[in-house]
This record gives C-alpha cells, sequence and structure tokens, in this order.
C-alpha cells in the first residue's frame, strides 16, 4: 500500500513540478512586463481573490467533502448511486457558484474595497483592480468544476489527468503576457482574460478521463439529495479548516495594500517560491492521501489509516525539513536568478529577499497540514479542523496588531516581512493542534523508528546548512552576473546541497525503501 501511495506521490509531485516551472516562467514574463508596479499589484489582487475562492472551495473545502462521500458510495453502494451524486452534486455546484459568480462581477469595486482598501485612495489604481477583477472573477466557477472532476478522477485512483490541469492556466497566462499583452492599449488585461481561458481548459480537458469512467454525467440540481446535503454540511465548516493559510495570506495582502506601492508584489513573488515545495511534497501528498485514508475509514481500517498518516509525515520531514532551510539559505540567489531582470529592480530584490526568508521559515508546518488535516476530513469530521483554524487566524493577527502595524505607523523598512513571519507561526500553531488532537485521540498511533530518524535527519540538514551558509557567494555578487551565471551557479549550489544531504542520511543508515514499506508500532 506505501509503495502504491509513494508512485502516485512521486507522479503528481512530477506534474505539479511541471506545472510550478511553467508558474516561474509566467512569473518571470510578469516580472519583466510589469516589475513590482501599481499595474501588477492591481492584478495579483483581482487575480488573488478568485484564486483564495479557488484554493478554499476548490483545492480545499470540496475535495475534502466530497472524496469521503464519494468513496463510502462506490465501497457501500452501487454504481448508479454513484453517478447520481455526481450528477446532483456537480449541478449544485454549478447553480451556487453561477450565483455567486454573479454577484461578485457585480460587486467587483466592492470586493476590492474590502480586499485591499488602501487602493481605495489611489484612483487609478483602484478602477483598474476593480476591471480586472470582473474578467477573472469567473474563474471560481470554472475551476471549482475543474475541481470537482478532479475529485471523481483522483477517487478512482487517476491521478495523472487532473494534477496535469493547472499547466493549462500558466500555458494561458503565459501566452496572454508576451503575445497579447503588446497589443492592448491596457496591456495588464491581457493576463486577465488569459486566466478566464486558461479555467475552460482546465475543465474540458477532462472530460475525456471522465467519460472513460463512465461519469461524464450531465449536471442535475440536487440541494435536497442526501449525499449533496452530506456533502455540503462537511464542506461549509471545512472551507475554514483546509484555507487558513490562505486566510492569512489574505489578511496579509489586505495589510500590505496600506504599504508603500510594490508591497503586494513583493510578497506574491516571495509566495511563489514557497508555493514550489510545498505543491511538490505538500499538495500532492494531500492529493493522493485523502483518498487512501477515505477508503480505510470505510473499510474500518484503524490501523491502516495510522500507518498512511505516518508514512506521509515521515515523507514531508524527509523532504520539507530541508527544503525549508535550502529556501531561506539560498532565497536571494532564487529571486535574482528567477526575477531580477526588466523592470524588476535591485530594490525590489532585496525587499522580496527579506519576505521570502520569513515565508520560507513556515513552508514545513504548510506542508504538514496538508498530510494531518486529511486525518480528521478522511473521518467526516470537519468541525475539529475549523476550531484549530480559527486560533491560527487569531495568532496570525494578533501578531500582526502588536508588530507589524506599529512597523508601519513608525515607518521601519520592510514590514511586509512581517506579515510573512506572522502566517508561518500561524501556520506551526496550527499544525500543533491538529497532531496534537490525532495523538489526544488515539487516531494516529506514531510507528518505530522516529527519535532515530530525527537525529539522522537534523545531522544530514546540519551539513546541508553548514555548506550552504559559507560557500555561497553574497547577494551583490549574484545582482552583478548575468542570467546564464546566476542559473548556472544555482544549479551547481543546489546540487551540492541535495548531494551533501542525501550522502550524509546514507551514511547515517536511513534506509528509504524501508520507511516506504514500514509497519511495525511505536
Amino acid at each position: 500500500m506505501s509503495k502504491s501511495l509513494a508512485k502516485s506521490t512521486a507522479k503528481v509531485g512530477m506534474l505539479t513540478m511541471l506545472s510550478r516551472v511553467l508558474g516561474y516562467i509566467r512569473d518571470v514574463a510578469m516580472a519583466r512586463m510589469f516589475g513590482a508596479s501599481a499595474e501588477a499589484d492591481a492584478f495579483f489582487v483581482a487575480f488573488k481573490i478568485p484564486n483564495l475562492l479557488r484554493r478554499i472551495t476548490a483545492e480545499g473545502a470540496l475535495s475534502q467533502a466530497f472524496i469521503p462521500v464519494l468513496s463510502e458510495y462506490r465501497t457501500q453502494r452501487g454504481e448508479t448511486e454513484v453517478q447520481h451524486l455526481v450528477e446532483r452534486v456537480a449541478g449544485t455546484l454549478f447553480g451556487v457558484l453561477t450565483l455567486i459568480m454573479i454577484v461578485g462581477v457585480a460587486a467587483a469595486p466592492v470586493l476590492i474595497m474590502a480586499f485591499a482598501p488602501g487602493f481605495i485612495d489611489e484612483g487609478g489604481k483602484f478602477d483598474l483592480a476593480s476591471a480586472l477583477l470582473r474578467v477573472t472573477f469567473p474563474y471560481i466557477l470554472l475551476v471549482s468544476l475543474s475541481a470537482l472532476a478532479g475529485a471523481v478522477l483522483n477517487s478512482y485512483g487517476r491521478f495523472t489527468i487532473p494534477a496535469l490541469m493547472p499547466t493549462f492556466l500558466n500555458i494561458s497566462m503565459i501566452s496572454g503576457t508576451l503575445w497579447l499583452a503588446p497589443l492592448l492599449d491596457e496591456p495588464i488585461m491581457a493576463v486577465a482574460w488569459s486566466v478566464f481561458f486558461g479555467g475552460i481548459l482546465q475543465l474540458v480537458l477532462q472530460f475525456p478521463a471522465l467519460r472513460k469512467i463512465g461519469l461524464l454525467r450531465w449536471p442535475r440540481w440536487g440541494w435536497r439529495d442526501s449525499g449533496v446535503r452530506r456533502v455540503i454540511s462537511l464542506m461549509l465548516p471545512s472551507i475554514f479548516g483546509s484555507s487558513v493559510s490562505q486566510i492569512n495570506l489574505l489578511l496579509n495582502t489586505i495589510i500590505a495594500s496600506f504599504m508603500i506601492s510594490g508591497s503586494v508584489s513583493w510578497l506574491y513573488y516571495s509566495d511563489r517560491l514557497v508555493e514550489l515545495p510545498l505543491g511538490v511534497i505538500g499538495v500532492a501528498l494531500g492529493t493522493v492521501i485523502l483518498p487512501s485514508l477515505s477508503r480505510n475509514v470505510a473499510e474500518r481500517s484503524a490501523a491502516e489509516f495510522s500507518q498512511t498518516l505516518d508514512w506521509g509525515m515521515r515523507w514531508v520531514m524527509l523532504i520539507g525539513i530541508p527544503a525549508t532551510v535550502g529556501l531561506m539559505v539560498l532565497s536571494g540567489p532564487l529571486l535574482a536568478t528567477l526575477f531580477y531582470y526588466g523592470e524588476f529592480t535591485r530594490h525590489d530584490l532585496e525587499m522580496s529577499n527579506y519576505s521570502l526568508i520569513t515565508y520560507s521559515f513556515g513552508l514545513l508546518s504548510f506542508m504538514l497540514v496538508k498530510v494531518l488535516a486529511p486525518g480528521f476530513y478522511a473521518r467526516q469530521d470537519t468541525r475539529t479542523p475549523v476550531r484549530f483554524a480559527m486560533i491560527s487566524i487569531a495568532v496570525n493577527m494578533g501578531f500582526n496588531l502588536l508588530v507589524v502595524v506599529p512597523m508601519i505607523l513608525l515607518h521601519l523598512p520592510a514590514p511586509h516581512a512581517g506579515l510573512a513571519l506572522a502566517t508561518a507561526l500561524a501556520g506551526y500553531v496550527n499544525v500543533w493542534q491538529l497532531y496534537r488532537a490525532l495523538r489526544r485521540e488515539d487516531i494516529y498511533q506514531p510507528q518505530a523508528g522516529w527519535k532515530r530518524l530525527w537525529g539522522q535527519m537534523l545531522l544530514a540538514n546540519g551539513a546541508m546548512a553548514a555548506l550552504l551558509l559559507f560557500g555561497v557567494p553574497g547577494l551583490e555578487q549574484w545582482a552583478t552576473w548575468n542570467a546564464a551565471q546566476r542559473g548556472q551557479n544555482l544549479g551547481l549550489w543546489v546540487g551540492a546541497a541535495l548531494l551533501v544531504y542525501g550522502v550524509t542520511l546514507h551514511l547515517l543508515g536511513v534506509n528509504l525503501s524501508g520507511l516506504l514499506g514500514r509497519r511495525k508500532r511505536a
């Protein structure tokens, strides 16, 4: 079972890596075209609003509420009832989100006031952000239906097609930035339209795979259907529980809108780099683990459930800790290599570096949530994560009020980095609560070998960090190199770090193949 999970996770991870690489090409193109300008700030806010709703409803609450119910139907009911569930969930989702889409497009200026109130005093930026949001907001309908299709395919063990879909959004946005933008009077509008067309591609290209498993069904309204009601009852509270980091990021955007122009963009570029390892391992593990945990619950296999959670946590630690360390130490070189061109200035580089270092500190917590939260959602318990999410949000806002707001009022440098640090701290609060509850309720029992593994990881990460801290040239040197020199040196240092980490683990006796199939209890 664990080896099958590992294979599926690797497949999803590789496809997510492809999507992230295309995402960085997209961001490089946008950085060169728009830099950290007022136009870029306006677009990032207009894109963040539907993107936030996507992560909350599509990637988060929808999948975590729908997959456990669908797994139960597949295990305990017939294929006809499975088809009816898919039809009615799709139809109800379409109806509700169509109404939300219409309201969102009509109320675009009001949403910009709420999500970026600092734009109100900047008339041009506010009007532009409102116009961009009217184009990007329908993406929430398209991507949510796409996520539903992906959840169905994932439940049937078809992970490839859903994992590939985000690449088409990035391809669309790259095309809009490079080829359509120069043709328009307002170039940034081209990027907004590319988001809309990318959403259409993400939905339509999954139809053939759904047809193969007999679940390309015509949507039907089913608000009163018992299965739909169960999905909705699970989905509403999990909106908070599955999206705490996104809510925290949104709060950061609201506060950043009051800072100097460029602050929203600096946070965005930093967040994009944190998203690479988070997507490749954290999201991939969460995608694969939830259907497996849901089957364990449907089959009443508590031991297998605990073993699956343990397997996921081991791999998050083995990959997430070095990713966190590496991203913090190599933050400047990464930003310089990817974005320090065209309209992206040296000041933008330094400001983005501050926020990337503090964001990176929270990477491990963001990954762990992707594994621990499904431990509740698979059991159709959405209320417990909600309580923890609200506490985490309170920690985030408390830190912002106590530290970040005074930094803004006193005109201290880089207050946006404080926003990133608040998000990181809130992430660890959320992880601790999730882990403690799973242990307290005896849902998760750690398997043998954790103490030894902790020591091995500490030494391996220490060796890697020492290499990077004492070997990598300073940001001043990276800023003077051309693109080829930056890319070559970054590749060499990343490769050297991975080699030192891997060799140290091997010398310390870490058996990766043994971790895949471990079954003994602690």
